[in-house]
């Protein structure tokens, strides 16, 4: 058997790609954002019950947004791009702060993080702030990291609008 060591990866690498793909988001860069992602990546972000508790199951219980993999993200990417998703058009101008990156388990090949977000959205002439905390696992590949799963905990869910991958 022969052992197979991952590239070493620092904090400062880490938030660096978390960095990029919050500009790609602000930028509109689609295609390049979902580059950021592995195929297998799930992408979850679980909305709060009554007992203002996050739901734990994506597949039984309510999320308000869920990809079991990367498919979901390319078709929303595809939506938004050719103008067939009314929640998109326009496209709003965003700005993402990424702040808080903690390490919290290293696993080898891949690295489990906790981080916060705010996010600032402006349509129709109006402002609004999304933030939360994010739940990533990022898998180290000899080209560079990749998403293999993310949970986002939106903090402020009463929202006036549909919330897209763009917003967080």
């Amino acid at each position: 058997m022969t052992i197979v060591h991952r590239p070493a990866i620092a904090h400062d690498a880490i938030c660096a790609f978390l960095y990029r793909e919050a500009r790609l988001l602000d930028d509109r860069q689609w295609d390049e954002w979902l580059t950021c992602y592995a195929e297998d990546c799930s992408y979850w972000m679980p909305a709060w019950d009554d007992d203002d508790r996050i739901t734990e199951d994506p597949q039984s219980q309510i999320s308000l947004i869920y990809y079991p993999d990367r498919g979901g993200l390319e078709d929303r990417v595809f939506r938004i791009k050719t103008e067939r998703s009314g929640a998109s058009t326009p496209e709003p101008r965003t700005s993402h702060a990424v702040q808080n990156v903690e390490i919290v388990e290293d696993r080898g090949e891949e690295i489990d993080l906790r981080y916060n977000f705010q996010t600032l959205n402006h349509r129709y002439k109006v402002t609004d702030t999304f933030f939360g905390t994010i739940f990533a696992t990022i898998r180290v590949t000899a080209d560079g990291p990749l998403i293999c799963a993310k949970k986002i905990v939106l903090k402020n869910d009463y929202i006036r609008q549909v919330i897209d991958v763009y917003h967080v």
